[in-house]
This record gives structure tokens, C-alpha cells and sequence, in this order.
């Protein structure tokens, strides 16, 4: 028995004599002088919503992190281990990265295990449990809106959890001072999987769509 099934298999021959073939020059480049991404994006592991895909990117664009419900913890310098602070610790100081976006979706399921009061552990860790916790004071009060209908409130949760993990990123000393100094820009997005529309958030704090004609290349 493998895990690689006959299907990931043949995806990898189609990569070596698809975009490998025609980016191999790009790729032994980024072998030979390492990568210089130039955003850091926080997604959700959702297999429906990955970054490269969505933004289009090539090899060595984008430093990706993906975690349940694409959430950042605030800092906690203790001796537990924190993969996504990690990963934003390396993005930051070692390749100094100039964008961080945290991207949500529709129909997240993390965000909809938050939503559920009567949700029980999947195993005695309870680490989904324990990872969720992050959004469940936001959670608690959404939850309690009779004006929202269950879709609203996933949605708002899913938009607020956004805005939660932007705020947590500034409590790491690193990332305040790089945004202090101009080198970082820290921005959210949210995706729906359903019809492919990309929502950014303006710097109110709210979610328009971008007009996809105006839409330029990031520097």
C-alpha cells in the first residue's frame, strides 16, 4: 500500500513535462539562490482554497502557511510549539517578507465548528477544540444573533476571524516593528468557493470586491 495514488502520480509527470519543462531555468535559479517570496499568506488547509492557485503565482512567490481556519495566534513566548508563529517568525526576519494577508472562505469548516455549542472533541487531544478557542468570544456572540441567518452567521464569523488573527499579528514585536518602519503591510481577504469572487478588506475593517480589470501584479 502507498499514499501516493495513481492520480498524484500522474499529476507529477504532467508537472515535470508541463511547467517544470517550460520554468526550469526558474527553478534551478531558486535552488541555487533560495527563495525571496514576496508575500506570506495565511490560509486555511481547506483542500478548496489554495493560495498559489487562486493569486496564480509561480514558484518562489508566495511563503504559505495554512492551518485550520487560517487563524494566527497572539504571541506567546513560552516553550510550547508554535508552528504558524514560527513560520511568521522565519517569513519576517530571515526572507523579510513585505506583505502578510490572511486569507479566509466561505464554508469553513473550522469557523463552523466554532459556531457549534454542542461540538464534542474528535480525540482525547482535542487540539481542533483547543485551536478554535482563538475566535469562540466572537463565536459566543454571533452565535446569540436571532437577526442572522445560519449562512450570515457562518460568513460573519468567517470575516471577523480575519480580522482577529490581523490584530494578532501585531502583538508579535517583530511585525510591529517592521510595520512601524514602513517594511510591512498586513492586509485580509476572504474567498468564496462557490462562485471564485475574492473580497479584501478595506481599511475600515470591511470586505469589498476589487474589480478584477483594475487588478495589477504585486511589485
Amino acid at each position: 500500500m502507498t499514499a501516493f495514488s495513481p492520480a498524484l502520480l500522474a499529476g507529477y509527470r504532467s508537472f515535470m513535462g508541463g511547467r517544470y519543462s517550460e520554468e526550469r531555468e526558474r527553478y534551478r535559479s531558486l535552488a541555487e539562490v533560495g527563495q525571496k517570496p514576496h508575500t506570506l499568506v495565511i490560509a486555511c488547509c481547506d483542500s478548496r482554497v489554495a493560495p498559489e492557485t487562486i493569486f496564480d503565482c509561480g514558484p518562489g512567490e508566495l511563503f504559505v502557511v495554512r492551518n485550520i481556519a487560517n487563524m494566527v495566534p497572539p504571541c506567546e513566548p513560552d516553550t510550547h510549539l508554535h508552528g504558524t508563529s514560527a513560520a511568521l517568525e522565519y517569513a519576517v526576519q530571515v526572507l523579510n517578507i513585505r506583505n502578510i494577508i490572511v486569507m479566509g472562505h466561505g464554508n469553513c469548516g473550522g469557523v463552523k465548528a466554532a459556531l457549534d455549542p454542542l461540538l464534542q472533541p474528535l480525540s482525547a487531544g482535542d487540539f481542533i477544540g483547543r485551536w478554535i478557542s482563538l475566535v469562540r468570544p466572537a463565536a459566543e456572540q454571533i452565535r446569540g444573533s436571532d437577526f442572522m441567518t445560519a449562512v450570515e452567521r457562518q460568513t460573519a464569523l468567517e470575516r471577523v476571524s480575519i480580522r482577529n488573527s490581523l490584530a494578532n499579528l501585531k502583538t508579535f514585536l517583530f511585525v510591529k516593528e517592521a510595520l512601524d518602519r514602513g517594511d510591512l503591510v498586513l492586509g485580509g481577504a476572504w474567498f468564496d468557493v462557490a462562485s471564485g469572487e475574492l473580497w479584501i478588506m478595506n481599511d475600515d475593517g470591511g470586505f469589498i470586491r476589487p474589480s478584477i480589470e483594475e487588478a495589477v501584479p504585486i511589485d
